[in-house]
């Protein structure tokens, strides 16, 4: 009779959209399952490798989805290995670029390494964190500098020959640009080459990445193979689509959800995604169910964004939350204490709407701010405001009112 084949853990499979090696019978370097097996037989945790190149410092809900698996492989026993690429980010990964990327300098990747870190729940309790930062042997911090800034030339000419310009090539962002004319650095070849090997200092078992990253995951197979260790498998998650529904989420492109966004902020946005996007948020920021929730559309939204909003803030904030937003949304001011404040103290008056939008930080420029209110987005308790000339003399005339850009976004402005 053939094998039975085995099969993996609900809260392993649960958003995952590719795993390779993917065989379906009872080879442990194959079968995920079947090492998952010999780990807890042998009782040795698998070291489960996430690297992220802290190349900006802001951590938005679409980065989460690949912090929520690392942290479901912690609370099964395993051991997370959070590889902060500060060697690597020098380099900046290629990936979906189509031109050499601005190289960082270390004090600029320190900080924003820093940032990425409290972000995660660093000094926090495991209850609250992203990530389980206090349970013994559940996480290991690494910085690639310590293997990789000590590579002398030998070594990285060795590392150089373990791939070749076509393979390189075979990479969609390499082989784009290539074919358009667009210069290819020789060191942005290295960035594969030099996380891959991450995965041999680290002895990485599981790499977790987007489906953008295979290339690079595989990559670390490879090196993992030539070094004679028992190579990683890849494990892939989806690419989360931003708030418009349609771009991968994304700071540049305005389409964002922060990781520690205030709660009304968080739920006033994510209760208005399109219908589409739902279940996909539902699965890979959330432990519920999606068949369990409502029918109606609009109350499948809303379950979702509560959801979601309860994971970071807790069920109570996230609550409250959605009832300010029915109340904003309604126009209804009188109970709307848990409003999140913008500070008018370093606001120069007088002041005109444009400025005082990029002032308290409602938009990132003031050219974004005249286009708002053009656009119509932006109301001063419930009244539209049409002009961005509108000039507001003294902070008093301001002060409790609320401010709000768009459907998402409001702001107490106070002292």
């Amino acid at each position: 009779m053939p094998e039975t084949p085995i099969t993996m853990p609900a809260w392993l499979e649960r958003g995952m959209v590719d795993l390779f090696p993917s065989g379906q019978w009872g080879d442990a370097d194959q079968q995920l399952a079947t090492r998952l097996d010999e780990a807890r037989e042998q009782n040795r945790p698998l070291r489960v490798k996430l690297g992220i190149d802290p190349t900006g410092r802001d951590i938005h809900l679409g980065h989460s989805i690949l912090f929520r698996k690392l942290r479901a492989f912690q609370d099964a026993g395993h051991t997370a290995v959070l590889i902060i690429g500060d060697f690597t980010a020098r380099i900046g990964d290629p990936t979906g670029k189509s031109s050499t990327r601005v190289q960082l300098t270390s004090e600029q990747i320190e900080a924003n390494a820093a940032t990425y870190l409290s972000q995660l729940g660093q000094g926090q309790s495991a209850e609250k964190a992203l990530l389980d930062f206090t349970t013994p042997g559940r996480l290991e911090v690494r910085r690639n500098t310590e293997w990789l800034a000590d590579l002398d030339l030998p070594e990285v000419i060795g590392l150089l020959g373990t791939a070749t310009v076509g393979q390189m090539l075979a990479k969609e962002d390499f082989g784009n640009r290539y074919g358009s004319g667009i210069p290819i650095a020789l060191h942005e070849f290295l960035y594969p080459l030099l996380q891959g090997y991450d995965s041999v200092a680290v002895q990485a078992d599981v790499e977790l990445g987007g489906t953008d990253q295979k290339f690079n995951v595989a990559m670390g197979r490879d090196l993992q193979r030539h070094f004679d260790q028992r190579p990683q498998f890849g494990l892939l998650l989806p690419i989360l689509a931003g708030l418009d529904g349609v771009q991968k989420m994304s700071k540049s492109l305005s389409n964002t959800v922060g990781l520690n966004e205030d709660p009304l902020s968080m739920y006033s946005k994510l209760e208005k995604i399109p219908d589409a996007l739902v279940s996909s948020y539902v699965v890979l920021l959330t432990d519920l169910d999606p068949e369990a929730l409502p029918v109606n559309p609009r109350e499948r939204q809303k379950a979702m964004a509560l959801a979601v909003t309860a994971s970071r803030h807790g069920i109570a904030a996230a609550e409250a939350a959605q009832n300010d937003a029915a109340r904003l949304v309604s126009g209804s001011q009188d109970d709307a204490a848990s409003v999140p404040e913008a500070l008018l103290a370093d606001v120069n008056f007088p002041a005109k709407a444009f400025y005082l939008l990029s002032a308290i930080g409602l938009c990132a420029s003031s050219s974004e701010a005249r286009r708002q209110i053009k656009g119509g987005a932006v109301r001063l308790d419930g009244e539209k405001i049409t002009d961005p000339n509108l000039e507001f003399t003294d902070s008093s005339l301001l002060m409790g009112k609320v401010l709000q850009v768009g459907k998402k976004t409001f702001r107490r402005l106070t002292r």
